[in-house]
């Protein structure tokens, strides 16, 4: 069985004017299952020549089944102050800018595609998917 832990450490010793430090940690599971997900797409890495328009980065049509446990994970690779990618799902729904060096990691339930828009050159962005095969 595989065991996958995801943990995010929140710390800063100004943000609120006081010393702030949060530890969350999760293992993901398949679906209503304490098993482990058994699939990963690895991480693919892109640095775009040009700017990008709705580029569909995780395809709909591979997750198909809704059901199971998809998880997300995107980053901007890029160092440029301006280099922001916006990442959308399916052409309309804005999830947000990750700038330089920021992330993300969601829950997918599979039924819109993907997308990052960019406006600068060589932009780099990083992502995988972390997912199961069957419900157990």
């Amino acid at each position: 069985m595989a065991t996958t832990t995801a943990t995010l450490i929140l710390s800063s010793a100004d943000v609120t004017g006081h010393n702030f430090s949060m530890t969350q940690t999760a293992t993901l599971t398949k679906a209503a299952s304490s098993t482990g997900l058994d699939e990963f797409t690895g991480i693919t890495s892109r640095t775009y020549a040009g700017a990008q328009t709705n580029t569909i980065i995780i395809a709909k049509g591979d997750y198909v089944d809704t059901t199971v446990s998809h998880k997300v994970y995107i980053r901007n690779t890029s160092t440029g102050n301006s280099d922001y990618i916006l990442v959308e799902l399916e052409d309309d729904v804005i999830v947000g800018r990750l700038y330089p060096g920021d992330w993300m990691f969601i829950p997918y339930l599979g039924v819109l595609n993907v997308e990052v828009t960019t406006l600068a050159v060589g932009v780099g962005i990083e992502y995988g998917v972390f997912s199961q095969s069957t419900i157990s």
